[in-house]
């Protein structure tokens, strides 16, 4: 019973981890990463689409990406989709291909990106906690020994500060790639 609940609570604490990784691929450092496009949707012949399921994104360089539309007509709501995704770059059409061009980022702007990033690294630590808790509640509802719940609870503790000590690592890995000039 106790290792079930082990399993499923490292299981969940993965996932955050692996939330947090997915969200730290939105926070731009400088270079083209084609993730930064991943939440634009396109109004697709009267649906909303994904991008990546309309064109396809190369890097050419390394603060440039170039957006090629399987369907030529569709680059202009591709391109009023990036605008309306606020991400914070310009779309330029040349009629086959869309370019964004990502700007050289400015010391202030690292900063702010750093202090998403450690918004992101908490929000991670905090679902880690819930999840604590949840093993640590449904450890409590077991009927078994007291010795038996502390030790478990002692492992969920254990888990616990493995976790954060990942995220506090991640964290300091995207810092150090935000900070990279």
């Amino acid at each position: 019973m106790l290792e079930e609940i082990f399993l499923e609570t490292e299981e969940k604490m993965q996932k955050a981890i692996s939330s947090m990784e997915n969200r730290f691929l939105n926070v731009r450092a400088g270079r083209a990463n084609p993730k930064i496009l991943d939440k634009v949707m396109v109004e697709y012949y009267g649906s909303p689409t994904p991008l990546i399921q309309l064109a396809t994104i190369s890097v050419p360089e390394a603060r440039k990406l170039v957006i090629k539309p399987f369907d030529r007509n569709s680059i202009g709501s591709i391109e009023k989709a990036i605008f309306e995704a606020n991400i914070g770059l310009t779309p330029n059409n040349n009629g086959e291909v869309i370019m964004l061009v990502i700007p050289e980022l400015t010391e202030e702007r690292r900063k702010e990106y750093v202090k998403e990033a450690k918004n992101i690294a908490e929000e991670a630590k905090i679902a880690l906690r819930n999840v604590r808790q949840d093993a640590n509640n449904a450890i409590k509802k077991l009927e078994i020994p007291e010795d038996d719940q502390k030790r478990g609870q002692e492992d969920v503790q254990e888990l616990i500060a493995k976790y954060n000590k990942v995220v506090e690592e991640k964290l300091k890995e995207k810092e150090k790639e935000l900070m990279e000039i």
